[in-house]
């Protein structure tokens, strides 16, 4: 699990996992923490929804031992482990920008996700794009969004952007079906990543801006 555990590891070891969620750090604190519970309560390990148990228990364990336990890693990854039979652990550890950022990785990331969304029911991950006048996103599942995806739809709203929910979005993208001025991934570890070859000044104003939020102290 690492040597940055914040839970006491010692004597315990974790089953097969049934869920991992990577939240992105900054300063030894979770910036979206609020919108990363609420889109724990929204997942489900086994079938079986999460209780609010386990989601007291993930913000106990934020409080009391997140500073101490990113110390090696202050703008690391935190994650949230649980096994099939719903023992849970955090860990820390180091944060690696994506290498390939290309429109083709990025899809390859949000249909990794979306399959990952059958059986948790949210998408870590998600692909945006700019069409027309109007922002297209496809939220895998309708049962919830992830921390950072709700962030994004809320900022582009808030800059009077019409945002529309487009199912099939990713392989209509994939396939070239649909005219897109520019493309971007939604990530709880990445933030908002504008494709390198699909990218454009929306897209890197909401990259900025998640930028800024990780900057702040």
């Amino acid at each position: 699990m690492g040597r940055d555990a914040i839970t006491d590891m010692e004597g315990f070891e974790l089953g097969e996992p049934a869920l991992v969620c990577r939240w992105r750090l900054a300063n030894r604190r979770l910036p979206l923490e609020n919108r990363h519970m609420r889109a724990l309560l929204a997942r489900t390990v086994n079938g079986a929804p999460v209780s609010t148990e386990l989601v007291a228990w993930a913000k106990q364990h934020i409080e009391w031992t997140l500073e101490q336990g990113s110390a090696e890693h202050p703008n690391g990854v935190l994650m949230l482990i649980v096994d099939k039979q719903g023992r849970a652990a955090m860990t820390v550890g180091p944060f690696a920008p994506l290498e390939d950022v290309s429109l083709m990785s990025l899809v390859h990331r949000a249909e990794r996700s979306a399959t990952e969304a059958e059986q948790t029911g949210v998408a870590p991950e998600t692909l945006w794009a700019m069409c027309g006048d109007g922002l297209l996103w496809d939220p895998v599942c309708r049962k919830g969004s992830s921390g950072a995806a709700s962030l994004v739809l809320q900022l582009s709203q808030t800059l009077g952007m019409d945002v529309r929910i487009k199912e099939g979005l990713v392989e209509a993208v994939a396939n070239e079906a649909i005219d897109c001025s520019e493309v971007f991934l939604v990530s709880d570890e990445h933030g908002v990543v504008p494709a390198m070859d699909a990218a454009g000044p929306f897209g890197r104003r909401l990259a900025q801006g998640y930028q800024r939020l990780l900057e702040r102290r």
